[in-house]
């Protein structure tokens, strides 16, 4: 590829990744990094590449995607973008390991960056270093394989709730139950009907509940890692749960549900982001059967009242604390 055809396909981060990057190799990984593909197949032909997002797997030609990160094992040559978690990183520097020797290529924004991130790589790499910053963007070179065993996913028992929940290194939150989902919780004895959504399942804490309790359970998110850790969890508590890894809720049928609950993103990545968030709210009049409800909570800040008003139906609030707002709205 020339200059001028490479670059209108990256942004600064994936160019500088790709600059840093040895021009030989065996064998690549590419995580969370699409765009990068096309350049990685100039050195072999065997690229691997795992994508959280589904937005980003579906970038990408399906006969180069894996299962599993665990797939990626063996490679010479790895090409990140840097996630916001370092239990994501945790899990991508494992998952490369396995060959004698393989170079780890991460990049992100600068502004996005910390010294915790090189720490988690010296866990698994003899030798750490960054790159010069460019366009506000840096990466961070690691090399020699420490070999260690992967420790995901994480599986947790809560005894306060009676349930399990399992999670990959880039689920939400971890193998912890967050206080805006514990408050939704608290609540959802009230919830009517039997076919529930989890809309956004992160660990499957909402999924684990609602299954325990005899409802009927589909769970969606975007995240692998999020519908893996929510299967995973539904065979640690012996419930059934549809789980889906989508984009959105158009995969399923008008009239569907009798309910969704959802404690739902409002962050892309490292930018704020509740596109896919206000497009469920104005689904839910689709997916819900007449009388059916949908179940928030959100951080209380938010404007969702007001355009759940709007799109649903009657919304009125359930409870609140501090920091986060549970709300209910009724189907027209």
């Amino acid at each position: 590829m020339t200059e001028s055809q490479e670059t209108p396909q990256l942004d600064p981060v994936d160019r500088l990744i790709w600059d840093e990057a040895p021009k030989t190799a065996s064998a690549v990984a590419v995580l969370d990094a699409p765009a990068l593909v096309p350049f990685a197949l100039e050195l072999t032909d065997d690229v691997r590449v795992f994508c959280d997002d589904i937005r980003d797997a579906l970038l990408v030609p399906e006969h180069l995607l894996v299962e599993h990160p665990s797939d990626l094992a063996g490679v010479d040559l790895a090409l990140a973008r840097l996630p916001k978690s370092l239990a994501a990183l945790d899990e991508m520097a494992v998952s490369v390991q396995g060959a004698q020797d393989v170079t780890f290529i991460g990049g992100a924004r600068i502004k996005h960056m910390n010294l915790s991130m090189n720490e988690v790589l010296t866990r698994h790499f003899t030798a750490v270093n960054a790159s010069l910053g460019r366009q506000k963007s840096r990466v961070l070179r690691a090399w020699g394989p420490e070999g260690r065993e992967s420790e995901w996913p994480k599986v947790r028992h809560h005894d306060d709730l009676n349930i399990t929940v399992a999670a990959h290194g880039a689920t939400f939150n971890g193998a912890r139950i967050d206080a805006g989902t514990k408050l939704l919780l608290g609540q959802l004895k009230k919830l009517e009907g039997t076919d529930v959504l989890d809309f956004g399942c992160g660990n499957g804490a909402l999924s684990m509940w609602l299954a325990r309790r005899h409802k009927k359970v589909s769970a969606v998110d975007v995240s692998w890692s999020a519908v893996t850790g929510t299967m995973i969890a539904a065979v640690e508590n012996r419930v059934k749960v549809d789980v889906s890894w989508a984009d959105g809720t158009s995969g399923y049928a008008d009239a569907s549900f009798d309910a969704i609950v959802t404690n739902p993103p409002f962050h892309d990545g490292v930018a704020k982001d509740s596109t896919a968030t206000l497009a469920m709210f104005d689904d839910a009049a689709r997916l819900l059967r007449p009388g059916g409800q949908l179940w928030v909570v959100y951080n209380s800040h938010l404007p969702y009242r007001k355009h759940l008003n709007q799109v649903l139906g009657q919304t009125r609030l359930v409870t609140q604390d501090r920091n986060y707002t549970v709300a209910v709205s009724t189907k027209r």
